[in-house]
């Protein structure tokens, strides 16, 4: 582990372990240390145990778990890890929590001015007035204003409700602030506004930060050191350039090579099959099923998380000397532009009509998408690129102009549409645990659209499910699942499925990787590529991540406030912006920061 002298030593959490109520461990074996001032990143896929970690920092397990073993002690003050009632009474005051959802981590009933007086009023009594919350409230760049204190949750924008959340964890002043996914969902120019804040409000003190992520460009722009993990433990931990620029663990390095690079375009390279699940820990290394790097020893023995060449750097791992440098994908060429169209929208005008308002979220948009062609629509949020789609859909009667697909005008709505018309423009939904049906099994769920679209009968539609199973790269027995039973990858590869069941020739993905892993997301980045190769499908991606555009599309139309602002290929919209608005998000845009080790 990382020497610290106690002075600069701010937390120190040793050998934690939550599990299960069966007793099934969730995370065992977890150490962490922080120094004074110091920003510590906590990386790792979905599932493997970074939030509960976090959460058990805070003496909290969530339902169904409890917190089995371990020692936290921050700033000195040990945590009754075991005793709920005195952890409650130290959060806030000694560690602070800024959870990943606003929306849902926001009494909808409570004002803000209301929710942060709150907090003060358990931790801090003697401060709780209106001048230390307006005080809060500027301290984040919002307004320090009677007035918007006054505002409800659903009053403010995503990242004025994220900025409420850490107002609230900075206002008692704890030493130690847990920050799990604060900018997860946000567009890149909302994301930078919080990171600075963040940024700004951690320099020049000695506050700790514990930074829990899978983006690994945010986790290189912010953290001073890293923690990896994988099924439950800690597999490689170093400060962040000597990590990320040189990896040693195989799992650490596939995490690298999976995360698309805004600067150059290139191909990503997902890491092969699926993590580990509670159920399906081995006894020995958990990793061992997917790597490159596996022997005969990894399969019943665990390896410990030891330092590396005498360095401060530990690596779980018994063959890291052999992991070999980091290696990133082909750099992506220009494509030649194609003439022949699909798609042609030209002056479409969608609006939201409100209570007594009317919003404009779309305002004579046109663009036109050739066959084999992918085209990104990128915008901050609330700039119209998912209204844009859902009118392409069928989804979201558009006001004016008019959409055509193969020559031929698509009705404002799909039920107007004929049936063929419906089956060559298929949509993929953002929220893969949302977009299927969860009481029906996926091979049925995937076969339906075969049946009501191209009049396969029963039998042969099952069959053309399991084959588009093959195809996404699930197994056969998935089929016979329940989405509930499947992960977020999974779900959204299922879901491409579904629309590939109707053999479209427009594919519409609506933000399809924006809840996903890096390693998910670059499995569904390299399908969709590969569908788009094999079957010549034309793709209107919609995305705020303008690396994944710079890995996927040929084109890219920016939108600002439901208008195109710039259009034109990648590379040269990249390297020679021409719209002040593309060039704010070009710089907002996080950007992985590496160095050798």
């Amino acid at each position: 582990m990382s020497t610290f002298t106690r002075e600069e030593l701010l937390l120190d959490a040793t050998d934690m372990r939550v599990e299960l109520d069966s007793g099934r461990p969730v995370i065992e074996d977890v150490s962490l240390r922080v120094r004074r001032g110091e920003t510590l990143g906590l990386v790792g896929e979905s599932g493997s145990g970074k939030t509960t970690a976090a959460l058990a920092l805070l003496g909290y397990a969530r339902a169904g778990m409890r917190i089995a073993g371990g020692r936290v002690v921050v700033a000195g003050d040990e945590i009754a890890l075991h005793d709920e009632g005195a952890a409650r009474r130290i959060r806030g005051r000694l560690v602070s929590h800024v959870p990943q959802d606003p929306a849902t981590n926001l009494n909808p009933s409570l004002r803000v001015g209301g929710f942060l007086g709150d907090v003060l009023a358990e931790h801090r009594p003697a401060q709780a007035n209106q001048e230390t919350i307006l005080a809060s409230l500027g301290r984040v760049h919002l307004p320090a204003q009677a007035e918007f204190a006054r505002r409800f949750p659903h009053e403010l924008s995503g990242g004025q409700q994220q900025r409420v959340l850490i107002a609230s964890a900075l206002v008692c002043e704890p030493p130690l602030i847990v920050l799990d996914e604060p900018t997860t969902g946000l567009d890149v120019v909302t994301q930078a506004r919080v990171l600075a804040e963040i940024k700004r409000l951690h320099a020049g003190n000695d506050t700790a930060l514990l930074y829990v992520s899978h983006d690994l460009a945010v986790i290189s722009e912010i953290a001073d050191r890293i923690a990896v993990m994988y099924a439950g433990r800690v597999v490689e931990e170093g400060p962040t350039r000597e990590v990320l620029g040189r990896p040693r663990h195989p799992y650490t390095r596939g995490l690298v090579t999976s995360i698309p690079d805004l600067s150059a375009p290139r191909a990503v390279t997902g890491i092969p099959g699926v993590a580990v699940g509670l159920d399906d820990r081995p006894a020995g290394c958990p990793f061992a099923p997917r790597c490159p790097q596996r022997v005969e020893r990894c399969d019943p023995e665990l390896p410990e998380l030891e330092p590396l060449d005498g360095s401060d750097r530990r690596v779980r791992c018994f063959e890291a000397h052999r992991t070999p440098p980091l290696t990133l994908g082909e750099q992506l060429a220009e494509r030649p532009a194609r003439d022949q169209a699909l798609l042609e929208v030209e002056g479409l005008t969608a609006v939201h009509d409100g209570r007594g308002s009317r919003v404009v979220a779309a305002s004579d948009v046109s663009f036109r998408l050739a066959r084999g062609e992918c085209l990104a629509l990128v915008g901050e949020s609330g700039s119209g690129k998912t209204t844009i789609a859902r009118c392409i859909a069928g989804l979201h009667e558009r006001s004016g102009g008019k959409v055509t697909l193969a020559g031929e005008l698509l009705a404002p709505r799909a039920k107007d549409r004929p049936r063929q018309l419906r089956r060559r423009c298929q949509i993929v939904f953002q929220n893969p645990y949302e977009s299927l049906n969860p009481r029906r099994r996926v091979r049925d769920e995937i076969a339906r659209p075969a049946q009501i679209l191209r009049d396969l009968s029963p039998d042969e539609a099952t069959a053309e499910a399991l084959r588009l199973l093959d195809r996404v790269r699930l197994p056969s027995r998935v089929g016979g699942k329940f989405p509930g039973e499947l992960s977020g990858g999974e779900r959204q590869r299922v879901a491409i499925a579904r629309a590939l069941a109707a053999e479209p020739e427009l594919l519409i993905c609506d933000e399809v990787t924006s809840a996903l892993d890096v390693s998910v997301q670059a499995a569904v980045i390299e399908l969709l590529v590969e569908l788009r190769e094999e079957l010549g499908l034309a793709l209107l991606f919609i995305t705020h991540n303008l690396a994944v555009v710079a890995s996927i599309a040929d084109r890219i139309a920016v939108l600002e406030s439901g208008v195109i602002c710039e259009e034109g290929p990648v590379t040269r919209v990249y390297t020679s912006p021409s719209h002040a608005y593309t060039r704010e998000l070009l710089d907002a845009a996080p950007r992985l920061l590496t160095g050798s080790a």
